[in-house]
């Protein structure tokens, strides 16, 4: 947690709520958080006198496209190179960012703190020390209770990729031309591991986590511990579907709120008040009033219906 639906529903709402607007600098308070660069003094000059043109996703990760306030807005580009740079978060386990007011209570586990100014002014760079003199209208809070998230800099014209590693070696989005069905029977095929392990392999498939894995898994009447070799491609083909719906319908809903995740005007995400097996063990299956069951597949939870899926 959280997973794609989740950090999609962020990018999007960070996209309605903070572009175009000046960074005026920042605090890190708590020094690890920063993955790049080394010296968070370094960190902060990155990024201030910026403003970002707009965020992307790939996988779970987001990615700020920056520009420098007062000169032209970049065209927005997909590319793995920005002439002005980017910011890099990763939200792992509990990282959560929010869009505040500077005048909120401070949150005990704030890691990083990202001071935006909306307030007009002329089109020019402005000095380190009229920056200074400007008051920030929001701040853009980077919220971690297990504090494994982190945030990068990626200099001007580097390949994102160089500075954030784990980009490396991610898999096609589920919502992309690239993941077809088949993509999917291909490296599905005869490979002796069970079919939930599979799903979680970033390699696999960029940003499905625990939760959706276990959902695609029930629609698609497939049991997670299910070895791929022994897929017949019905069930491939169900997955495949299976995989897109249920992100689409988390998206939809917000998102899943089981313990950390909020979107960034810290509401709660709904799909989990509908979810077909994730952390429903014991309770009834929603076609087949069965018991759900719970079950470790290297040492993941995994819920699923012992009479839908087989």
């Amino acid at each position: 947690m959280p997973e794609l639906p989740e950090v999609e529903i962020v990018k999007q709402g960070l996209n309605q709520l903070t572009l175009d607007q000046q960074i005026l600098g920042g605090e890190v308070l708590l020094e690890r958080t920063v993955a790049h660069p080394i010296f968070v003094a370094d960190f902060l000059t990155g990024l201030q006198g910026t403003a970002i043109a707009k965020w992307h996703r790939r996988g779970k990760y987001l990615l700020a496209q920056l520009y420098k306030w007062g000169q032209e807005r970049p065209k927005l580009t997909e590319a793995q190179q920005n002439q002005d740079g980017w910011l890099g978060v990763h939200l792992r386990m509990t990282g959560q960012l929010l869009w505040i007011k500077p005048e909120e209570t401070l949150h005990k586990h704030t890691r990083v703190r990202l001071f935006f100014s909306n307030q007009p002014a002329q089109r020019n760079t402005l000095t380190k020390e009229q920056l200074c003199d400007r008051h920030p209208t929001h701040e853009l809070r980077f919220v971690d209770q297990r504090t494994f998230g982190q945030m990068w800099i990626v200099p001007p014209t580097i390949e994102i990729s160089k500075i954030i590693t784990g980009l490396q070696q991610i898999g096609p989005e589920p919502f992309s031309p690239e993941f077809s069905l088949d993509y999917l029977s291909k490296h599905l095929y005869k490979r002796h591991r069970a079919i939930k392990t599979a799903l979680l392999d970033q390699t696999t498939i960029a940003g499905l986590g625990n939760i959706y894995a276990d959902e695609a898994l029930f629609l698609s009447g497939i049991k997670p511990t299910t070895l791929c070799k022994d897929l017949t491609q019905t069930h491939i083909e169900k997955l495949h579907l299976a995989i897109i719906k249920v992100l689409q319908t988390s998206i939809a809903a917000g998102g899943t709120t089981f313990s950390n995740f909020l979107n960034v005007k810290g509401v709660n995400g709904n799909y989990g008040g509908v979810a077909w097996v994730y952390n429903r063990s014991g309770e009834p299956c929603r076609i087949c009033h069965t018991s759900l069951e719970r079950i470790k597949i290297a040492g993941r939870s995994s819920h699923f219906c012992p009479q839908c899926q087989t």
